[in-house]
C-alpha cells in the first residue's frame, strides 16, 4: 500500500497534522505532499519540513492513501469538486472540518468514496488534543484504522456514532473554550485579591494543568480529586458550596446542550 499522504489546506490544523506525523517518524517528508493556495506559504512549508508543496488539489491526492481535507467549512465542496475526478479506488479521505457530515462529503465525490469524518480540538496544536471519529457508508476498518493512526499523532482518538459527533463537538471540540475562560475567571480574581497578572496566571494554569494530569494518567475521578481537596469546614468548602449556589453545573449543562444543538443546525446546513 502507498504511505502517500496529501493534507489539502495547510492552516494550523493542517500544519500540526504535518508536525506530528514528522516529529513522530510515522512519515518521511518525501511520504506528504501539502498544499496551498499561496505561493509563499507554499515555500515556506517545503522549506521548514522538506515536503512537497503544491497549488493543486487534485494534483496532491494522486496516488495518496490518505487524503485529510483540512480546509474551512465554507471551502469544502469547492475542494471536494477539485479532487472528486482525481480520486481512485482504496483511497481514505479524512475530513477534519467541523459540522460537514460524511454524507455531504460523498456527495461530492464519486460513488462508493470512502469517507472518514474527525473532531480535532485546539490541544492538537500541542500534540494533546483529542478527536472524534466515525465513519461514513462506504468506510471499512482499515479506513477508521488508518485515520486513527493518523490522528494518534496529535493526541488520543475516540470513535463514536455520527450523531454523536455534535457532542463530541460541544464538549471536546468547543471545551478548550470553556477552560479558557474559566481560567479567565480565575485569574482576574487573583487579580482583584492582589496576586500580580504574571503570578496569577501561572497559578492558575499550572494547577488546571496539574489537575488535568491527575485525572488522565492517575485516573483519579473527578469526584475524587475535589473530595481530596475539600476539608470539612475548610476554603474549598465554602468556595464549592458558592459555585453551587451560583448554578454553575446546571450553567455548564446548559452551554453544552446549546453547543450541541448548534452543531447539529450546522451538520443539517451542511447536508
Amino acid at each position: 500500500m502507498s504511505r502517500r499522504v496529501a493534507i489539502l489546506g495547510v492552516g494550523r490544523l493542517g500544519e500540526s497534522l504535518l508536525r506530528g506525523f514528522l516529529s513522530s517518524d510515522w512519515r518521511d517528508p518525501s511520504e506528504i505532499v501539502v498544499t496551498s493556495r499561496r505561493a509563499e506559504r507554499r515555500a515556506e512549508l517545503h522549506e521548514s519540513y522538506g515536503v512537497e508543496a503544491v497549488e493543486s488539489n487534485a494534483g496532491a491526492v494522486e496516488g495518496a492513501a490518505l487524503v485529510i481535507v483540512a480546509v474551512k467549512p465554507q471551502d469544502m465542496s469547492t475542494v471536494l469538486a477539485e479532487i472528486s475526478p482525481a480520486l481512485a479506488d482504496g483511497q481514505t479521505v479524512l475530513s477534519v472540518a467541523a459540522g460537514t457530515t460524511t454524507s455531504s462529503i460523498e456527495s461530492h465525490l464519486p460513488a462508493g468514496a470512502r469517507v472518514v469524518r474527525a473532531m480535532p480540538n485546539a490541544p492538537a496544536l500541542v500534540h494533546e488534543g483529542i478527536a472524534g471519529l466515525c465513519g461514513g457508508a462506504h468506510s471499512g476498518s482499515a479506513d477508521l484504522e488508518l485515520a486513527t493512526e493518523a490522528l494518534g499523532h496529535l493526541g488520543a482518538v475516540v470513535r463514536v456514532a455520527e450523531p454523536d459527533m455534535d457532542a463530541v463537538t460541544a464538549l471536546s471540540g468547543s471545551g478548550p473554550a470553556y477552560f479558557a475562560l474559566l481560567a479567565e475567571a480565575m485569574i482576574e480574581a487573583g487579580l482583584l485579591l492582589g496576586l500580580s497578572r504574571d503570578v496569577s496566571t501561572r497559578l492558575v494554569v499550572q494547577t488546571m494543568f496539574g489537575s488535568a494530569l491527575l485525572l488522565r494518567d492517575e485516573q483519579m475521578h473527578p469526584v475524587e480529586l475535589r473530595e481530596a481537596v475539600t476539608s470539612p469546614g475548610g476554603t474549598t468548602t465554602r468556595a464549592i458550596r458558592e459555585l453551587e449556589r451560583s448554578g454553575v453545573r446546571a450553567a455548564f449543562l446548559n452551554a453544552i446542550t446549546a453547543a450541541t444543538e448548534r452543531s447539529r443546525e450546522l451538520s443539517d446546513e451542511s447536508r
